[in-house]
């Protein structure tokens, strides 16, 4: 559930590129940054519903999203400036658990955006291994010091061995390939979203082999409550939610 029932007027404090992506740090003001993996619900100004992100790091203070500007909405988010203002909705959702003993977190594309926050929580210096499709892409892996980088046609699942508590976020391909190899896995999915809480039934995906929201369920779930392949309509929240 969200820290608020009702939305907050967050200020923007600045936005930075990241190779192709654009980090969009935000006044955290009351709100709490939760548990990795959880996401928030931005307004996407000038469009009609808000857009769901997973939060990429938390400094003192502030809240900041890594953003792929695919479509209008996106778009406008990387447009914002310093001193701008938009409706923040948040944490919603379950994020990863973190009580693991040889965590090894994966990431692909701009699936990395909940890994840097993530890696904090697990005491900063867990292993990382992370794909992109282009070297310009990969520029985002600066904000995971350490992390082991691979480039398309390189899988980044060539770089995950045996014995590791595996945390994944990225395209779908990746994620049922993850599975596939750990079954253990946690998986930060995907599914189109409206509300973030519920209400639309915009985000119904196939969980414990049945339909279910996966706004609720998750977004992050163990491998082996998703049946089937790994299903997602739009990408949105796992990557950071760069819905248009």
């Amino acid at each position: 559930m969200p820290s608020s029932a009702s939305p907050s007027r967050l200020r923007v404090l600045g936005s930075e590129l990241v190779g192709p992506y654009t980090l969009l740090r935000l006044e955290r003001d009351a709100l709490e940054p939760g548990v990795p993996g959880q996401f928030f619900m931005l307004e996407a100004p000038g469009r009609q519903l808000p857009r769901p992100f997973s939060l990429c790091l938390a400094p003192s203070g502030e809240l900041a999203f890594l953003v792929d500007p695919i479509g209008p909405g996106t778009e406008a988010l990387c447009g914002l400036r310093a001193g701008d203002e938009i409706a923040v909705l948040g944490p919603l959702g379950h994020g990863y658990r973190l009580d693991l003993e040889r965590p090894l977190l994966v990431g692909g594309g701009i699936g990395i955006a909940p890994l840097p926050y993530l890696a904090e929580q697990l005491g900063g210096a867990p292993p990382v291994v992370v794909g992109f499709r282009s070297a310009e892409h990969a520029e985002a892996a600066a904000l995971l010091p350490g992390a082991e980088v691979v480039i398309d046609p390189v899988l980044v699942t060539e770089l995950i061995e045996p014995g590791f508590d595996v945390l994944a976020c990225g395209p779908e391909p990746m994620l049922e390939a993850v599975a596939a190899l750990c079954p253990t896995a946690q998986l930060a999915c995907e599914a189109a979203m409206a509300c973030g809480y519920g209400a639309c039934y915009g985000c119904v995906i196939e969980i414990d082999g049945a339909l279910k929201r996966l706004c609720l369920e998750g977004p992050v779930l163990d491998a082996q409550r998703l049946t089937g392949r790994v299903r997602s309509q739009v990408p949105v929240v796992a990557r950071s939610a760069v819905s248009a």
